[in-house]
């Protein structure tokens, strides 16, 4: 098919504005929902590491009567694979550290994460 002189093949500047237009109002619906599951996905996330180091922690306290000084200690003496890493942080140096009672050895018997809120 012949096209005649003076007529061109593409889009239309309004076609071009509608087209984005749409494109817009689905990523205004799309991008909070994304977000919010990726925090929740980071949340869930740290209330298994929690979990994990806790019941080390547990396990470390109840073969040597005494709490570990650091979380390296936990990975030396092979009750974790590796220190883990706060997924609010996203760093593994950034937890807060929680010491024993008074009168128990030892300077780390819980853990928390290091972000704010």
């Amino acid at each position: 098919m012949t096209h005649p002189v003076g007529s061109s093949r593409g889009f239309t500047l309004i076609e071009l504005l509608v087209v984005l237009t749409i494109i817009a109002l689905l990523l205004t619906v799309a991008a909070p929902r994304y977000f919010a599951s990726v925090q929740t996905a980071k949340e869930t996330a740290l209330r298994e590491n929690l979990r994990v180091t806790r019941d080390a922690l547990q396990r470390y306290y109840s073969d040597r009567a005494r709490y570990p000084d650091t979380l390296e200690d936990l990975q030396t003496a092979k009750y974790l694979l590796r220190v883990p890493v706060d997924p609010l942080t996203e760093r593994a140096d950034s937890w807060e550290l929680v010491a024993p009672p008074p009168g128990v050895e030892g300077k780390l018997a819980d853990i928390r994460s290091g972000a704010k809120g």
